[in-house]
């Protein structure tokens, strides 16, 4: 460790004697690494990261159940199902993009990460989040072709159809996001190494450079708004269209009905946007959020979520909840058959033991 710590702090000290010079000649010099420094003065930190281990377990467990069933059942490969599992895959690579960093954080007491490792990092969560937000928007355009389009749904959404919508959306985000993280090469750090967040992030790295980032400052702050703006506003005026069809209708029996189908979807987008949209407005126009607020606040608005979704998709879908029950009832039958198995090969072999004394 104490090794390890001198080969850091040797890196750093030439880094910086050589920043010196170079800076000068307008040369673009990249640090060994960088020092995430979100949490060090919360307190309670240790049963926030206890938490956070929990969230981590069950986000991994619940996506990959809720994938597994639909992936091992025939009739829910359809369009809405496929939009559920894409849901579930991104669910899976936020939270592990960034919560096990945080924990060997808190474990290791190690808040060092190497420069191309934190661009990777980034990436995976630059992409990530705009994955997340298109994704939603994808549930809500099946969610509008299904009631608003009845008599064509099954001729507009079709299974190939949502295949190419979501590799659109996948090719979209990732290179939108490698574009973002590559114009974060040209920057030069020179001074502090310190990044005041939960894990490499965008803006707070950008603002350590020693040289212009107006470049990188544009490109956040408008991908930001029009990556997580964009898809609310489809969603939103999605659901104007879909409150409208429900109101033409005669029934109220048909149109409770029909709002009972978006009812999961509608869950799920609270609570990404809500939390989001609360700490960006009181960040930026009312200025009231502490500085450890605002990390804590922000690490719970992109893990929350992806723990949350797969929960609410099983509980508020009939489909899900009934395979994911039989699934259960599955395993308790297979356990009972094993144990009483293991209890007759045991009476089996008392029985013969007992014949040969």
């Amino acid at each position: 460790n104490y090794f390890s710590l001198w080969i850091k702090l040797k890196k750093v000290y030439l880094w910086r004697s050589m920043t010196k010079s170079a800076v000068n000649d307008s040369v673009i010099i990249h640090p060994p690494g960088f020092y995430i420094i979100g949490f060090q003065t919360f307190p309670l930190i240790s049963v926030y990261f206890i938490f956070l281990t929990f969230v981590y377990v069950v986000t991994v467990v619940s996506n990959t159940v809720l994938i597994y069933i639909i992936a091992s059942n025939r009739s829910l490969h359809t369009p809405k199902f496929l939009a559920v599992v894409n849901l579930a895959v991104i669910d899976l690579i936020l939270n592990t993009s960034t919560i096990p960093s945080m924990i060997k954080i808190f474990l290791l007491k190690d808040n060092f990460i190497p420069f191309n490792l934190c661009l990777v990092q980034m990436y995976v969560f630059f992409a990530v989040t705009t994955l997340e937000s298109h994704a939603l928007a994808i549930l809500a355009y099946d969610r509008l072709i299904a009631i608003c389009f009845p008599l064509r749904q099954n001729s507009i959404n079709t299974l190939r159809s949502m295949s190419c919508i979501v590799s659109l959306i996948w090719g979209f985000s990732l290179g939108i996001s490698a574009f973002a993280i590559g114009i974060m090469t040209q920057l030069s750090f020179c001074s502090s190494l310190s990044v005041f967040s939960y894990f490499c992030d965008y803006a707070p790295v950008f603002r350590l450079a020693c040289n212009d980032y107006t470049l990188q400052w544009s490109v956040g702050s408008w991908l930001t708004v029009l990556l997580l703006g964009g898809p609310f506003i489809f969603i939103f005026l999605s659901y104007v269209s879909i409150l409208v069809t429900v109101f033409r209708m005669k029934s109220l029996d048909s149109r409770v009905k029909t709002l009972a189908t978006c009812v999961e979807h509608l869950i799920i987008v609270a609570v990404y946007y809500i939390p989001l949209i609360a700490i960006f407005t009181t960040e930026f126009y009312l200025r009231l959020i502490d500085p450890d607020q605002r990390v804590l606040s922000l690490s719970l608005a992109s893990c929350i979520p992806p723990c949350v979704n797969p929960i609410v998709y099983s509980l508020k879908t009939k489909e899900i909840k009934t395979r994911a029950l039989a699934l259960v009832r599955k395993n308790k039958i297979d356990i009972d058959q094993h144990r009483r198995a293991f209890l007759t090969m045991h009476v089996c072999l008392e029985r013969k033991a007992a014949k040969v004394f």
